[in-house]
C-alpha cells in the first residue's frame, strides 16, 4: 500500500501542464512547418493577431519561410504573397529588426511577384541592419532580371555582389550568360564563360544547353575579329597556365558546334584539337609562393629559410623536386635505395638532369653515418641533388616552397592537406596539385611513377579561338565524359594569315620544358629497385656540413659535377 500510495503523485506530476496561448501557438505552428501547411499556419496567426497573442521574431521568420516556399506552387501562390508581404508590414511596425532570413524570404515573395527592384532594394537595405546578405539573398533579384531580359539591370545586382565579396556559383552565372547571349552582348557572354571557368570544372546540361545555343546564333558568328596579335595570345595563354587565354573572341565566322568525347590523351575526337593539363596563372602562383613563405618563416627559424630562399633564386633551375622523407619511408624505414631509384629515373627523363631533393638534416646525418649508405649519398652530393633542411626544421615547408616557387614537378604522396587547407583553402590549388604533383608506387621492387593527367577536366578556350566544354555525367570517369566542341574555321584562318609559323604548343604553358616530355607518355615508368654494396667509409665532420645541396646551374654542369658550397648542416 505504501508504494502506491507513493506512486500516485508522481504520476499526477508527469502530466503535461496547460499551455498558455504563447506556448500553444509555438507548438502549433512548428507543426504546420514541418507539413508546410501554409493555410493553417496563416488561420494561427489570424488567430494570434486577433487575441494579442506574443508573436516573436522566430515565429514571424517560420511565417515568411512558409510563404516564401509555397509561392511556387500556383494554388497558394498568391495567399502566399498576401501574406508574407502583411507579415513583414507586421514584423517593421513593431520595430522586430529583420535578419538574413527574413530578407530572403521576402526578396523570394517580391520576385514570385514579379518586382524584381524591390527584391534588389531588400538586398541594398541590409546595411541599414548591419546584416551581410548571402548568395541565395541575391538570387531573387538577379534571377528575376535575368528572366526578364534585363540585363543591366542583373549585371548591377552581380555588381552589388561583387562589392560585398559574395561570389556567383554556375546557376547564377548561367543565368547571367543566358540573359547576355539572348541580348547579343557578345563581350559579356565572354566574360561569364571565362567566370564559369573559373567557377566549375564540367557544366551541368541546363548550362551546357545555354552554352549550345549562343554558339548557334547568329550574333556569335558576328563577334570577334580576324586581326589579332597571335604572339600576344601566346604569352597570355603561357602566362595563365594554359587552356586560355582570356583576350576576347578570335576570328569570325559561324560556329561548328559538336558533341563527343575526348581520348585517354587528351585529343578531342571530333576536331583533333589537343587539350592541355591547365594551371594555375603565374598570379596566383605568386601569391601561393609567398603564402608559403610567410606561413613558414612563423613557424620556422626565420633566418633558415630565408637563407633557403636565398639559395634557391640562386639554383633556379631545378625542374623536378622530391620529398625526400616521403619517398624514403614508402612502406618501410628509410630506404636510400627507394629514393635512388626515384632520382635516378627523374635524372634519365630530363635529358641527364638532376632533380633537388629536400631532406632533413637528421636523417642525412645517419645515412653518412651508416657505411651501407654512406656512399650513394656522397654521390648524390657530388651531383648536387640534395637539400638539407635544418635541425628543428619542417622539410615539409621546404619542399612546398620550392616545388611552387620553380613551377617544378613534385615527387611526393602526401596530399598536403595539414598545409593546403592552413595556407590557401581555395579552389585553385586542386589545379595546382593536378598539374604538379609526382605520385608513386614500388611493386615487387619497380618504381612507377604517377605523371600529372595529360590534360585537365575543366573548359578549355585554346589560342585559336576554339572552345571545349566537358559536361558533367553519371560517371567519374573522365574517359567517358561528354564534352562539346565548339570551333570556326575563320579563327584558324586568321591564324595563319597573322602568323604562318605557329607554335603547335601555343595551347600549353610556358612551364619546363622537363614538364612536357613527362606529359607526353600516359604510361607510367618503370624502375628496378637494386641493392648498393657500397664499401664502408669513415665520414668527417668536414664532409657532413659539405654536403647539402651543392649545386651549381645545372645547363652549364656535367651529369657528376664537383661539390660548390652550398647551406651547411650544423652539429
Amino acid at each position: 500500500m505504501a508504494t502506491a500510495t507513493h506512486s500516485s503523485p508522481s504520476k499526477q506530476n508527469k502530466k503535461k501542464p496547460r499551455q498558455n496561448p504563447e506556448s500553444q501557438f509555438h507548438f502549433n505552428l512548428n507543426s504546420c512547418s514541418k507539413s508546410k501547411d501554409l493555410r493553417g499556419a496563416i488561420a494561427l496567426y489570424e488567430t494570434a493577431v486577433s487575441q494579442n497573442t506574443r508573436v516573436s521574431h522566430h515565429h514571424l521568420n517560420t511565417l515568411l519561410y512558409l510563404c516564401s516556399q509555397a509561392v511556387t506552387d500556383p494554388s497558394t501562390k498568391d495567399l502566399a504573397i498576401e501574406h508574407g508581404f502583411r507579415i513583414f508590414n507586421h514584423m517593421e511596425s513593431f520595430c522586430i529588426k529583420p535578419n538574413e532570413a527574413s530578407i530572403t524570404a521576402v526578396s523570394r515573395l517580391a520576385a514570385a511577384k514579379g518586382d524584381g527592384d524591390y527584391a534588389f532594394e531588400l538586398v541594398k537595405r541590409m546595411g541599414k541592419y548591419g546584416i551581410t546578405p548571402r548568395l541565395r539573398t541575391y538570387d531573387p533579384a538577379l534571377m528575376s532580371f535575368t528572366g526578364s531580359l534585363q540585363a543591366d539591370k542583373a549585371y548591377e545586382v552581380e555588381k552589388h555582389m561583387i562589392g560585398v565579396g559574395v561570389i556567383a556559383e554556375e546557376p547564377e552565372i548561367a543565368a547571367l550568360l543566358k540573359v547576355s547571349a539572348e541580348t547579343g552582348r557578345g563581350e559579356r557572354v565572354y566574360g561569364y564563360l571565362q567566370k564559369l571557368r573559373k567557377t566549375v570544372r564540367c557544366v551541368t546540361e541546363d548550362t551546357a544547353n545555354i552554352i549550345e545555343d549562343w554558339f548557334r546564333c547568329e550574333k556569335a558568328s558576328e563577334v570577334g575579329s580576324l586581326h589579332y596579335n597571335v604572339g600576344l595570345v601566346k604569352d597570355a595563354v603561357s602566362r595563365n597556365g594554359g587552356g586560355w587565354h582570356g583576350l576576347g573572341w578570335l576570328g569570325r565566322g559561324k560556329w561548328h558546334v559538336r558533341r563527343g568525347d575526348v581520348d585517354s590523351s587528351g585529343r578531342c575526337c571530333s576536331c583533333g584539337d589537343q587539350l592541355v593539363c591547365a594551371d594555375i596563372e603565374d598570379t596566383e602562383t605568386r601569391r601561393f609562393a609567398q603564402s608559403v613563405a610567410g606561413l613558414a618563416m612563423e613557424r620556422e627559424v626565420k633566418a633558415s629559410f630565408s637563407e633557403f630562399q636565398d639559395w634557391l633564386e640562386k639554383h633556379a633551375d631545378y625542374e623536378a623536386i622530391v620529398d625526400g622523407a616521403n619517398v624514403g619511408l614508402y612502406q618501410q624505414n628509410f630506404a636510400d635505395v627507394q629514393l635512388d631509384a626515384v632520382v635516378r629515373d627523374l635524372y634519365n627523363r630530363n635529358e641527364k638532369r638532376w632533380p633537388l631533393v629536400i631532406l632533413h638534416s637528421k636523417r642525412l646525418r645517419a645515412l653518412l653515418e651508416n657505411p651501407t649508405h654512406s656512399k650513394l649519398v656522397e654521390e648524390w652530393m657530388g651531383n648536387g641533388v640534395l637539400y638539407a633542411t635544418p635541425p628543428g626544421s619542417n622539410d615539409d615547408w621546404y619542399w612546398i616552397y620550392a616545388a611552387v616557387k620553380l613551377g617544378c614537378l613534385l615527387v611526393t604522396n602526401d596530399e598536403m592537406r595539414d598545409h593546403i587547407f592552413e595556407i590557401v583553402g581555395s579552389r585553385f590549388i586542386l589545379r595546382w596539385k593536378e598539374r604538379h604533383q609526382v605520385r608513386y608506387t614500388f611493386l615487387k621492387g619497380n618504381l612507377r611513377l604517377q605523371m600529372p593527367p595529360p590534360y585537365s577536366l575543366v573548359i578549355q578556350e585554346s589560342g585559336n579561338g576554339s572552345w571545349h566544354v566537358p559536361i558533367a555525367g553519371t560517371s567519374s570517369e573522365e574517359s567517358v565524359k561528354t564534352w562539346l566542341c565548339i570551333t570556326r574555321p575563320g579563327a584558324s584562318d586568321a591564324l595563319s594569315l597573322n602568323e604562318p609559323q605557329v607554335d603547335n604548343e601555343i595551347q600549353g604553358s610556358g612551364h619546363a620544358s622537363f614538364e612536357k616530355e613527362l606529359l607526353k607518355s600516359c604510361d607510367p615508368a618503370t624502375v628496378t629497385i637494386h641493392n648498393s654494396k657500397n664499401e664502408s667509409q669513415d665520414i668527417s665532420h668536414r664532409s657532413i656540413t659539405e654536403c647539402a645541396a651543392t649545386t651549381g646551374k645545372r645547363k652549364k654542369r656535367s651529369p657528376s659535377p664537383s661539390p660548390s658550397q652550398g647551406h651547411l648542416l650544423s652539429n
